[in-house]
């Protein structure tokens, strides 16, 4: 099966009028007309594709590569064999991934289980009290609960389920298999397959005979172009609101417990656990595989290497790692003393052994 078999190419886009949207420019003007179509890797890019370079671990594939176009730093000309087209630009990355949204701009949405569907399918269920703006497309056995508004635009998979009284926003993406209880969902927000939002949070109290289950009566609150990945479980608030903040990306497999406050344009990579209470930051980075404690505040661009344990608060700005979470040099230091320590020890037994 081809590449290209799930998204098609595009029907092309010339050089010049792509370099000018993405914010790069055609070394060349000779082939400012060349047509574009996908998006490639260097090892396998052929005529119509566009690819880029970061680095010079691409050196050997440039020897092969068979691009329309290659977007690179003027640093990394040099690498660029002279038969094929270059992009300059001072940001590669940034223009690869918009170029990719001009070529495939379905590919920005989760796939849908039929072509060109519209409306709400037979199939579905849909509460005479709910309220569908037009333009709302509800596949395949959904189920859309009392009093539920939906946006213009917005688009429900197969098997979603989105309960009583859930509001979201225009241009939305809800997937397959995701459910949607108690929360308020902004505009243009993608809600990846299997995700559960909204769902009671943890909370236990003691009692006589065991752990008494404490009601959760709050809820989720999703802003503005949020993307929440695949399985991923967002808990509603005890009393208080769960709150994901505007530009938020959430990778698949990620737990956010109750009254969590994530703020604006965040990354959280997969397989995160931030317990309940604890407070995110702007543009706070975090990697994947940590826990977060509950009750905690993470500062504004604060980033927190992967597999680290955040024990008590990040300061705004801070590099923080390991467990439990500190300093990234501190982290580093503490790293390469038990690797000494370790090899000193080995040493020692060897000498022992002779």
């Amino acid at each position: 099966m081809e590449h290209e078999y799930f998204f098609p190419p595009h029907e092309g886009i010339g050089l010049a009028s792509l370099a000018s949207q993405v914010g790069a420019e055609v070394e060349d003007s000779n082939v400012a007309d060349s047509v574009i179509r996908s998006v490639s890797p260097v090892y396998r890019a052929k005529q119509g594709d566009i690819c880029y370079i970061l680095s010079r671990k691409n050196r050997e594939e440039l020897e092969t590569c068979q691009a329309s176009a290659i977007l690179c730093h003027k640093s990394l000309r040099y690498l660029v064999p002279d038969h094929i087209p270059v992009l300059l630009t001072s940001s590669p990355h940034t223009a690869f991934a918009m170029a990719g949204a001009l070529l495939h701009p379905k590919a920005l949405r989760p796939l849908s289980v039929s072509v060109g569907s519209e409306g709400v399918s037979p199939a579905a269920f849909v509460d005479p009290s709910a309220r569908l703006e037009p333009g709302v497309v509800v596949d395949p056995m959904a189920v859309i609960g009392a009093g539920v508004e939906i946006g213009s635009g917005s688009h429900i998979g197969a098997g979603a389920v989105i309960g009583q009284g859930v509001r979201i926003g225009r241009d939305c993406s809800i997937s397959a298999g995701a459910t949607v209880q108690a929360a308020l969902i902004g505009n243009n927000v993608i809600i990846h397959n299997g995700a559960r939002i909204g769902q009671d949070g943890f909370g236990y109290a003691p009692g006589p005979r065991g752990m008494l289950k404490i009601v959760q009566i709050g809820r989720v609150i999703i802003q503005d172009n949020v993307e929440i990945g695949a399985n991923t479980t967002i808990d509603r608030g005890t009393m208080d609101d769960t709150v994901i903040g505007e530009g938020t990306k959430i990778d698949n497999l990620v737990q956010i417990g109750h009254n969590v406050r994530i703020g604006r344009h965040c990354g959280i990579v997969s397989q995160v656990g931030i317990a309940g209470s604890s407070k995110i930051g702007d543009g706070v980075m975090i990697g994947g595989a940590c826990g977060i404690n509950g009750h905690v505040t993470i500062g504004d661009g604060a980033q927190i290497a992967a597999m680290s344990g955040v024990l008590s608060d990040v300061p705004p700005g801070e590099r923080y790692g390991g467990v439990p979470a500190r300093p990234m040099k501190d982290y580093l230091r503490d790293v390469a003393a038990a690797l000494s320590q370790s090899e000193s020890r080995a040493k020692e037994k060897g000498g022992k052994n002779a």
